[in-house]
């Protein structure tokens, strides 16, 4: 047993490093949209922020079919049949075109009255509105990012995802920096230089993140067609509900999970832009600052779902214990070093995106707040990822529904609409949830019951 631990070791590390470096250099081009779009006022932050909470209700809801696969494709990796995966690879193909086209007419047909819902300042409200309808053109291409990404690191190539994502966030961040600002004089080493651009402020980062959003779809649709093991090359995407039927079953339970957690952030959103421009620009920017520290508990979710899935389809519960054992102390140690650094960096951190004094104090303490919850939150990522290797998702349905609208969303509506209190106790509801996720996950992971029987 002894020998067998540095091989898992090496293992959960070897297929998280990859997922966390790709999650960093996304978390890298938010933080350098926000400061770009911060440099044009608290507006235009607000105006980008103000929707932020539909791309995740989106985002969620594609990327939970893609956990489906994830499942499947890992059990049949795992018991050798790469036929199997093969042919579940190409019935995602049929998913992910009819996922990007219904995910692409309902936000255009809707982006005028998005931000009114969202209790979007009115004279934000065309900003957020033009920068929403830019952003969900190309959708069919970020389904693909997203659901053919997730097929890759189920069959444990985590490297592909990362090197894609990371050039299309070298052509984000180019394309920002010629499409928002205007033809600008540049003083380098006692020369001025002309620095042509187009002016279009946000709808420049709109622009920016289409034309990057559009290569990655591109680009990891071409390389899962070359890939030796689960290229959809060759076979039917035509409907097949054999297969289906199991990725749904693990799929619609993570969607509806995604869609009702994902609409209490819109509601937890739109009570925070209810409460003004400080605090929507304060909370955009805290939510952005916070997304790096989480990258460790991201990371170590996409290696413990492949390496459970891999070994519940070989049958071997030992595995799947001994994975448990070593990932969950590997978690909790990573997410208390992120919890501590984002304490200690909170002020300098929020200075990076905003001029504000009073967004830099408010963004500050709840970043501060929610530092220490960290730990908490590691744990239930973690143990959920576990479980969606292993194609249990109901209970993680019941328990993040329930955290989210019983504590969040309820508590969140009482201190902010009720008693009149601001972002801080908004941000104290959702260390709440937080902490009632780690006992629910932690009580479900002792009883034994994650681990469904064959």
């Amino acid at each position: 047993m002894k020998k067998k631990s540095p091989t898992l070791l090496f293992a959960i590390l070897s297929l998280a490093w990859p997922t966390m470096l790709e999650q960093f250099a996304q978390t890298a081009v938010q933080y350098i949209d926000t400061a770009m779009v911060g440099s044009l006022g608290t507006q235009a932050t607000a105006a980008v922020g103000a929707t932020g909470t539909v791309n995740w209700l989106i985002g969620g809801t594609v990327s939970a079919l893609g956990v489906g696969f994830l499942a499947y494709i890992s059990q049949a990796m795992g018991a050798g049949e790469k036929e199997r995966a093969r042919s579940a690879s190409a019935q995602a193909v049929s998913v992910t075109l009819a996922a990007g086209l219904v995910f692409t007419l309902i936000p255009i047909m809707l982006c005028r009255r998005i931000p009114v819902w969202m209790q979007v300042d009115a004279s934000i409200q065309d900003m957020a509105s033009r920068y929403f309808f830019i952003l969900y053109t190309p959708m069919l291409f970020r389904s693909a990012s997203m659901i053919f990404g997730t097929l890759l690191r189920a069959a444990g190539d985590t490297k592909t995802p990362m090197r894609i994502s990371i050039i299309v966030n070298i052509i984000n961040i180019a394309l920002n920096f010629f499409l928002i600002y205007p033809t600008r004089s540049l003083a380098l080493f006692g020369f001025s230089l002309t620095i042509p651009g187009a002016g279009w402020g946000i709808e420049g980062a709109a622009v920016a993140s289409a034309i990057a959003y559009t290569f990655g779809g591109a680009a990891i649709t071409f390389m899962l067609w070359r890939h030796p093991e689960i290229s959809p090359k060759g076979r039917s995407i035509r409907p097949d509900f054999q297969i289906l039927k199991p990725c749904m079953r693990v799929a619609i339970p993570n969607m509806l999970q995604r869609f009702a957690t994902s609409s209490g952030y819109v509601a937890f959103a739109s009570m925070i832009n209810s409460l003004g421009e400080i605090s929507t620009a304060a909370h955009t920017i805290a939510n952005t600052v916070e997304s790096a520290f989480y990258i460790p508990g991201w990371g170590m979710q996409t290696a413990a779902a492949t390496l459970a899935g891999n070994a519940f389809g070989a049958g071997d519960e030992k595995k799947l214990r001994r994975l448990s054992r070593s990932v969950i102390p590997l978690e909790v140690g990573l997410m208390v070093v992120s919890g501590g650094l984002l304490f200690l960096f909170a002020p300098s951190l929020m200075h990076l995106f905003s001029r504000d004094a009073e967004v830099i104090a408010l963004g500050t303490t709840v970043l501060r707040m929610v530092a220490v919850s960290e730990p908490f939150y590691g744990v239930p990522i973690v143990l959920e990822g576990m479980m969606q290797g292993v194609g249990k998702t109901v209970p993680p349905f019941i328990y993040n529904v329930t955290g989210m609208w019983c504590v969040r969303i309820a508590g969140t509506f009482i201190c902010t609409q009720l008693l009149g209190y601001g972002l801080i106790a908004a941000w104290a509801c959702m260390i709440a949830h937080n902490v009632v996720l780690f006992f629910l996950f932690s009580i479900h992971y002792l009883t034994g019951k994650w681990i469904p029987s064959h």
